[in-house]
């Protein structure tokens, strides 16, 4: 596993030649929109100073962007397009996120939305009491601790944009990930938890709305199939990353 690496290009663009930069830069994007490398893009120009752009491109890691990106059929072209202003560039630097984020309070966390640490306290009990008596998933969590749906209820609050108490108190990805190493989850086992978990959410009164439940969704396939993936025979665990930050439809912050 690999975390995303956001590049900042940094320009200075006469302004005589700001019109046919845009320009260039609208169709050099058609190579960033198709590569697998590339999950996001944004050019944006100083409100203070129409000189000054600053590209943000969101790669699924250096490497991709440095190794795969630049070595692609597509990047002599990519590169054709913006080549007449490489000499206006300011800075070109990778940078790897840090557990400093959230969100504005413009716009609610999934966290908010679905009710902070009560609802998800709700959701977790009602899960984990049908979970220990599911015929499936109930040898997974035979020897189930008192306090683990407290925890998964702390960790999806910290995933949904609330507090960061999983990380202060338990430790941060890696750590969750490395709980499901050696459980040989089976694809089955992996549905019912899903099935459950939905369950649990109309149990516990989560919103029902479309946009809550698509990202909720979103989530608990998305993290079922990470731990599918981390508890077969052969898996490691993975190296120090922040707890993902799951939004409104966002793309997934880690990729395989």
């Amino acid at each position: 596993m690999t975390t995303q690496t956001v590049e900042y290009i940094r320009y200075r663009i006469p302004a005589d030649r700001s019109a046919e930069f845009l320009a260039a830069y609208t169709r050099a994007a058609r190579f960033l929109a198709a590569s697998p490398h590339c999950v996001s893009y944004e050019l944006a120009r100083c409100d203070e100073d129409f000189e000054h752009f600053v590209l943000r491109i969101v790669w699924t890691s250096t490497e991709d962007h440095v190794e795969r990106f630049r070595e692609s059929e597509s990047f002599p072209d990519f590169l054709a397009e913006i080549r007449p202003y490489v000499g206006c560039i300011d800075e070109m630097r990778h940078y790897k996120p840090t557990t400093v984020r959230g969100a504005g309070s413009a716009e609610p966390t999934l966290y908010e939305w679905a009710g902070g640490a009560a609802a998800l306290t709700r959701l977790t009990s009602a899960f984990y009491a049908q979970v220990v008596k599911d015929d499936l998933l109930g040898p997974l969590f035979a020897d189930l601790p008192a306090a683990h749906a407290e925890h998964v209820a702390l960790w999806l609050g910290e995933v949904f944009g609330g507090p960061s108490a999983y990380t202060e108190r338990h430790g941060g990805h890696s750590h969750m990930v490395a709980m499901h190493i050696g459980k040989d989850i089976t694809e089955a086992q992996r549905r019912r938890w899903v099935s459950l978990m939905h369950d649990a959410a109309d149990e516990a009164g989560l919103p029902s709305d479309a946009a809550f439940r698509s990202a909720f969704a979103g989530y608990v396939e998305w993290g079922t199939r990470l731990a599918l993936h981390f508890s077969a025979p052969d898996a490691e665990r993975p190296a120090e990353q922040p707890v993902p930050t799951w939004g409104w439809g966002a793309a997934p912050p880690y990729r395989g």
